[in-house]
């Protein structure tokens, strides 16, 4: 044998070997790995076809998610996945596709396939017995009628935006609507060059159908922050009172600068005397008084009580992906006055939005949020459950309990920003809320938040909203808010 003939000879015996010891490591190290990853179809036929995938169920008993057999004969698979109330709840269930999973899908994807070792002990009994083995059943903390208005009144504004209800005592998710959003049906067909085809429409749609805003969306929160800075001075200051007078002028040179702060429209706060109690500044919504505040709290303080309240947060999950809240700190008294208002570099989502009123709901106690209630086997065995759990403990029970009586005074003062909703609360419901108007930079296209809980006295529900390019807190977020929350408080029996 020649030198050349030598060479490639050993050289195509050293692939050979490498390709045996790799074969052998991927058969006896990496089948899991190999096995769960999404671009395998053999797994996913097996998948498809060994169970029948488990449905999704609100809390009342509402299904949005499940299979049924496929009607197609010459589908290769034997289910079909659909969502009987597509957009609705899309941020919700998200959507199980031939290539991936998203939303409660994704987050519950072993368990919905039947594919979880929880499950082990089930698929032996009904191996004996020749049963049928099923995905376990998701049961989702969702209120259908809380979701119904939340996601109706989002769709009648008609403008970008996501609302998130929350139980105070427990943490429990009541409603999570995005608008707009999309039919997860159109992309649960088995047709893989049509689901292509439908995921790109959706993905290169300028309005951004996919953006679970509710959870993922993050915008300026604007004076619903003020319940952070109020947190904060009441605790840094537990000899303020909510009636003690506070620096309130009409106009405030922001230091170091030339810049003007006013208040909205100009207008002067209380009785235009440069001092107000604080309540009344809060229920005014006077920029002019908390920025000041802001600054003689100083931007560290605002950011600890910041993150109290779940802000700078990276880790929150319920158990879908939560985009962060962020309060940077600022590097100046200036831009401190601005983040102490909501401006600045502040951005929340409408969970964290509904965060806020949470924990003020709930005596200073911020619960855990969470989604999932519990997965239950095909023989209605609890499978897992959610526990309640505390986040954190942004203030005591008594900086709870004076906040709690500002945010009630914006909606029931005559002069607060969100008073127009007060006749709204039928059978003496008392609201309390916060409005918040956020500049964007953009003329004409603040965007509008609200934060609140219901009933005052004993609240069982705190809802979060954000409208993008909304204008007003008061006239595009809040009314969205009472609807959801008369919805919700209705299925408990209340007016």
């Amino acid at each position: 044998m020649n030198r050349a003939l030598r060479r490639i000879s050993i050289a195509i015996l050293v692939m050979f070997v490498l390709l045996l010891i790799n074969v052998n490591y991927l058969q006896g190290f990496e089948p899991a790995s190999l096995a769960s990853k999404p671009g395998n179809s053999r797994a996913f036929y097996a998948a498809q076809n060994q169970y029948e995938r488990g449905s999704i169920v609100t809390a009342d008993g509402v299904t949005i998610a499940a299979s049924k057999p496929s009607s197609n004969s010459n589908d290769s698979i034997k289910y079909q996945r659909y969502y009987p109330f597509g957009p609705e709840y899309a941020p919700v269930t998200g959507y199980d596709t031939l290539y991936s999973q998203t939303g409660t899908e994704a987050a519950e994807n072993s368990l919905l396939s039947g594919n979880d070792s929880a499950l082990d002990v089930r698929k032996v009994i009904d191996l004996i017995t020749g049963k049928t083995t099923k995905g376990a059943t998701v049961e989702v903390t969702i209120n259908s009628q809380a979701q119904a208005a939340a996601y109706d009144a989002l769709k009648a504004l008609g403008k970008p935006g996501g609302v998130v209800a929350l139980n105070p005592k427990t943490g429990a998710i009541l409603a999570m609507a995005s608008y707009p959003s999309f039919d997860p049906n159109v992309l649960a067909i088995h047709d893989g060059a049509q689901l292509i085809k439908n995921d790109n429409e959706l993905l290169a749609d300028q309005t951004q159908p996919l953006l679970n805003r509710a959870l993922e969306g993050t915008y300026p929160p604007g004076s619903t922050f003020k319940i952070v800075t109020s947190s904060a001075l009441l605790t840094q200051s537990p000899s303020t009172t909510i009636n003690a007078n506070v620096d309130s002028p009409t106009e405030l040179t922001l230091p170091q600068t030339s810049h003007v702060l006013h208040n909205d429209q100009g207008e002067a706060c209380g009785d235009g005397s440069g001092q107000a109690p604080l309540i009344t500044a809060f229920a005014q919504s006077c920029d002019t008084t908390f920025a000041k505040i802001g600054m003689d709290l100083g931007a560290s303080a605002l950011n600890a009580m910041a993150e109290k309240f779940g802000m700078n947060d990276p880790n929150l999950t319920v158990p879908l992906p939560v985009a962060q809240s962020n309060y940077v700190i600022p590097a100046s008294l200036a831009l401190t006055a601005f983040s102490a208002i909501g401006q600045f570099s502040d951005t929340v989502t409408p969970l964290q939005e509904a965060m806020f009123a949470a924990a003020i709901a709930n005596n200073g106690t911020l619960m855990k949020p969470y989604l999932v209630q519990q997965v239950t086997a095909s023989d209605l065995s609890t499978v897992q459950s959610t526990p309640q759990s505390v986040l954190s403990q942004p203030v005591s029970p008594s900086v709870a309990n004076n906040v709690g009586q500002m945010m009630r005074a914006v909606v029931q003062d005559p002069n607060g920003t969100a008073a127009a909703f007060n006749a709204q609360a039928e059978g003496g419901l008392v609201i309390a809320g916060k409005t918040g108007t956020a500049e964007t930079g953009v003329v004409s296209l603040n965007d509008a938040a609200f934060t609140s809980f219901a009933p005052y006295d004993n609240p069982n529900i705190a809802v979060g909203v954000i409208i993008q390019g909304g204008g007003y807190g008061a006239s595009a977020a809040a009314p969205i808010a009472v609807q959801v929350i008369k919805a919700y408080l209705k299925t408990l029996g209340n007016p």
